[in-house]
């Protein structure tokens, strides 16, 4: 397959991340007509930096480049009908003095100016004379240096039933001067010879360049046009990236808008959820020089929450805390006596599930979080758990967020617990002793498994074979945005594309 222009991998990594920007309301199932909840700019010091990698990398995979064979066939005096033939046309090597991205109203212009090439090729020439009986032919190589070419290309981007759809709105190339050295045979006779083919070649280079870049984009289009619209998380959980609207595109920037919300996996049950975005969405680093920033509204962390809760992953039996004895009906002989009377020297557990999904709010440089849950607590007598009363309580945390790789980590600490008896078989319990038992098993059972998948984090839309640098996070509004650098792995951490 022929390989990639170095448009196409710097679109490639352009393209393949998205995100938003105003107020709506919209389920988690109906993705096509809202707006998103996650958005992602690329600043102009990052779409240079995309470019010179990227451009540098495309040239390595493309050269060597073959062109078409030339023939021309030419009179000469006493010649008669010459045969010039060149074969093995092949440039060998690519040099850019200059190029810009530039994100304008209608595409995504890109140029490179001052560019120089170099060709290799075999010529071959033959003609019979009614002077000479015999045919007279030579042979030999030929090097041509492409001086002054410039490559321009303008780029249309379009959100088409959630994938991003790509077309070439102008492409071309200009050579404005070549040299072609001869060798071989007699060369100095044949140098003006060969010199006829200079147009043949300028064209050859001009055709052949701008081919493979339509190609080349072809290729990318219909590569976007096959991205997954969603990006599995684990076993439950899928995030939508589903392109929501044409991405926004400014003198220096480019904006994507994605949905953004987590949802089910296929093949599991789910409730439709609805989100309400707070503010229009604008991407805003305290460092306007960072080449990256990503904003995710909170209706991504609380689809995750609804997402989980509905598939019934927040509920705890516990039947191990630090004092073990409460967890026996004889360890409540003088805190609860009818229990003790009921139900003498039995085991006990705990039955901890959660009433609603908690809900993450997002504010200036802070994050809380709430959880309401109800506790039944278990008799266990003759293999068989009979619930004896029920407790609800309210639990109020504060997160942190963090990045971790390229995913957006957090952890979660207590900051208050508030509870209050819903019914009992067994009479009134006595809560201040209940309080530091459900105290404990929140700190050991509940926030423990909270933070191992918090520590996990969320991927942020950032292709393979790249890696956030000297990234930051900063939370405003119902926002959290994390704005950073972007680095470039080796080949042996990166995945390779094969388009």
């Amino acid at each position: 397959m022929a390989s990639p222009t170095p448009l196409f991998f710097l679109f490639f990594l352009i393209t393949t991340a998205s995100f938003p920007k105003s107020s709506r309301t919209q389920s988690i199932s109906e993705t096509s007509n809202g707006e998103g909840f996650m958005a992602m700019e690329l600043s102009e010091r990052g779409l240079e930096f995309l470019k010179d990698l990227l451009i540098n990398k495309a040239i390595a995979s493309t050269i060597p480049l073959k062109l078409p064979r030339l023939e021309k066939s030419a009179k000469f005096p006493f010649l008669g009908n010459v045969q010039m033939t060149l074969t093995g046309i092949t440039i060998d090597e690519i040099d850019v003095l200059s190029s810009y991205v530039k994100p304008g109203d209608t595409g995504v212009a890109i140029i490179a100016s001052g560019m120089t090439c170099n060709l290799s090729m075999n010529w071959y020439y033959k003609y019979s004379s009614w002077l000479l009986p015999v045919e007279i032919s030579d042979k030999g190589n030929a090097s041509v240096q492409v001086e002054g070419m410039e490559v321009g290309l303008t780029l249309g981007l379009k959100n088409q039933n959630g994938s991003l759809k790509l077309s070439a709105m102008e492409c071309g190339c200009i050579v404005r001067g070549i040299k072609i050295n001869v060798d071989g045979g007699a060369s100095w006779l044949y140098q003006g010879m060969i010199d006829a083919f200079a147009g043949r070649i300028t064209s050859a280079v001009e055709s052949t360049i701008t081919k493979n870049l339509k190609d080349g984009i072809d290729k990318l289009d219909a590569f976007l046009q096959s991205l997954p619209k969603e990006i599995p998380v684990d076993n439950i959980a899928s995030l939508n990236v589903t392109f929501l609207s044409d991405p926004l595109l400014t003198s220096n920037s480019i904006q994507f808008d994605i949905n953004g919300l987590f949802m089910a996996r296929q093949n599991t049950s789910s409730t439709s959820m609805e989100y309400f975005r707070n503010s229009q969405s604008s991407v805003l680093c305290s460092d306007p020089s960072k080449m990256l920033g990503i904003e995710l509204d909170e209706a991504v962390f609380n689809s995750a929450c609804a997402l989980y809760y509905n598939a019934k992953f927040m509920q705890w039996i516990v039947d191990k805390i630090p004092d073990q004895a409460l967890l026996n009906t004889a360890g409540w002989r003088f805190i609860a006596p009818k229990l003790y009377k009921k139900y003498p020297n039995d085991d006990m557990n705990l039955n901890i599930s959660l009433s609603s999904p908690p809900v993450i709010s997002v504010s200036e440089q802070k994050i809380d979080a709430t959880v309401n849950a109800a506790l039944i607590i278990n008799v266990l007598e003759a293999n068989q758990a009979i619930p004896v009363a029920c407790v609800s309580f309210e639990v109020s945390g504060s997160a942190s967020v963090r990045i971790s790789g390229n995913n957006l980590a957090g952890s979660m600490k207590l900051d208050g617990f508030t509870m209050i008896q819903n019914w009992s078989d067994v009479g009134n319990l006595p809560l201040f002793v209940i309080q530091p038992v459900m105290w404990t098993a929140i700190e050991t059972v509940f926030l423990p498994y909270v933070n191992a998948h918090l520590a996990q984090g969320i991927p942020l839309p950032i292709v393979h074979g790249f890696a956030l640098q000297n990234a930051e996070t900063v939370t405003t509004s119902s926002k959290i945005t994390v704005c950073g650098d972007v680095a470039y792995r080796d080949d042996k951490q990166r995945t390779e594309l094969h388009i």
